[in-house]
């Protein structure tokens, strides 16, 4: 792969790139427009975490994402200075600062097409179509489209958001450029060639034609049928999320009071190169763990550097294994802390019972919305044979059934409005439902 493609400033759907000009390119504009669509508004009402929480100190995915963009910005300007200094003779008229602008708007999206209730959101869904209601009615797609709904996952729904659903035009999307697309594409291929055991996909196949534009502009490296290597800025939007994760899940553990000082300031040490001297200045808790943060932080985003300039022949060639975390120092300190989280702030009785919430929710919300865009398909699409409350269902939706719709086109709608929903949201819709409200 090559760099001078792989910053392309052509928007998706446009024939020619857009100018890179120092005050306001167009990597800002693809942030600025994330930042300003709805769905990114919504993200301050999913979970990240703790669904629901009653503390408001805790993070959200919109105050989550922000986090992430801003590390992304560090670790790409960094990554884009040695770039330059290595390659900048191929790069005319582009700078380290738009390393940064790429992998800041990536991020920023990184989490925009995730469901009510977090991971266990997109767990239910999936379950739904394979072995729930839905299985029937997914049984007649082809295995391509079959498999989206199996394989439904927030990565491919973040990128139909953004090519697709947000905007006024049809089908339009936000229009942002095939780098900043193509570096939020953690997993570059569509539901067939999805791993079983992970089942990560990066599109569905609504927009494979979308995806294939991206890769083909921004050159990047094919490895198989539908499959590519990723853009090499991808690992550095992976990075700045795993460095976000594992170290605030300690303090907001440790706000909640699930993890002591001691073992948050213990395992925030241990991935420290040193220990800052002005910490010894700090009296209050709070601040000492704040503080230790922020210093963790930016050591990792030096580590993922380090790993990402050592590795930058392995990357462009489409060989990289695993992540760059990974492969730095703090690896081990990582993993232990992955398992304090896990069992101190992930596996309690609190998320079980909300988890169980999340789920009667979602699968009643599908199975409601499901059954009546069904009933139009076997009334041929005449509203008049409906129920009054199969009428009333459809009359929900954002945009106005298709009575024409294909079996694959209004399950796709279905999984939007849900998906697209926040925690609050989603609740209300079940608690009408049941005419609880």
């Amino acid at each position: 792969m090559q760099w001078s493609r792989l910053l392309s400033a052509q928007r998706l759907g446009h024939k020619g790139a857009e100018p890179v000009t120092p005050a306001r390119n167009p990597f800002q504009k693809d942030w600025d427009r994330v930042v300003f669509c709805s769905a990114f508004r919504r993200l301050q009402d999913k979970t990240q975490v703790h669904s629901l929480p009653e503390s408001d100190y805790v993070r959200n995915r919109l105050t989550h994402s922000l986090e992430v963009s801003s590390v992304g910005r560090s670790l790409g300007a960094q990554v884009g200075q040695s770039v330059m200094e290595r390659h900048g003779r191929d790069l005319t008229g582009l700078s380290a600062a738009e390393f940064g602008h790429i992998v800041a708007a990536a991020c920023i999206g990184h989490d925009i097409g995730n469901p009510p209730f977090g991971h266990f959101g997109e767990a239910t869904i999936q379950h739904f179509f394979r072995s729930g209601p839905g299985a029937a009615l997914v049984a007649g797609l082809s295995e391509r489209e079959r498999r989206d709904f199996l394989h439904f996952e927030g990565n491919a729904q973040g990128f139909r958001v953004m090519t697709r659903l947000q905007n006024w035009r049809d089908a339009g999307g936000l229009r942002l450029t095939c780098a900043t697309l193509a570096t939020f594409m953690k997993y570059p291929f569509g539901s067939l060639q999805a791993d079983p055991a992970k089942g990560k996909i990066g599109h569905f196949t609504a927009e494979a034609e979308l995806f294939e534009e991206m890769a083909r502009n921004v050159g990047l490296l094919r490895l198989g049928e539908g499959r590519y290597a990723r853009h090499p800025l991808t690992y550095l939007v992976e990075a700045a999320d795993d460095i976000c994760y594992s170290v605030v899940d300690i303090e907001d553990g440790f706000k909640l009071g699930r993890i002591t000082f001691r073992e948050a300031e213990t395992q925030l040490h241990s991935l420290l190169r040193r220990m800052p001297p002005r910490y010894r200045e700090i009296e209050d808790e709070t601040w000492k763990i704040a503080y230790l943060r922020a210093k963790v932080i930016g050591d990792l985003i030096d580590m993922a550097v380090e790993v990402f300039l050592d590795c930058e022949a392995q990357i462009m060639e489409g060989r990289m294994q695993g992540d760059l975390l990974q492969q730095t120092l703090a690896a081990p300190a990582l993993a232990e802390i992955a398992v304090l989280t896990r069992t101190r702030i992930f596996e309690t009785r609190e998320r079980f019972q909300t988890e169980v919430m999340g789920g009667e929710i979602l699968t009643s919300l599908l199975e409601a919305f499901c059954d009546a865009h069904l009933a139009l398909e076997r009334a041929g699409g005449d509203l008049k044979q409906l129920a009054p409350r199969q009428r009333a269902l459809l009359r929900l939706m954002p945009q106005k059934p298709r009575p024409a719709a294909s079996r694959y086109e209004w399950l796709l709608s279905v999984t939007d409005f849900i998906s697209g929903m926040t925690d609050s949201y989603a609740l209300k819709q079940f608690q009408r439902l049941r005419g609880l409200q």
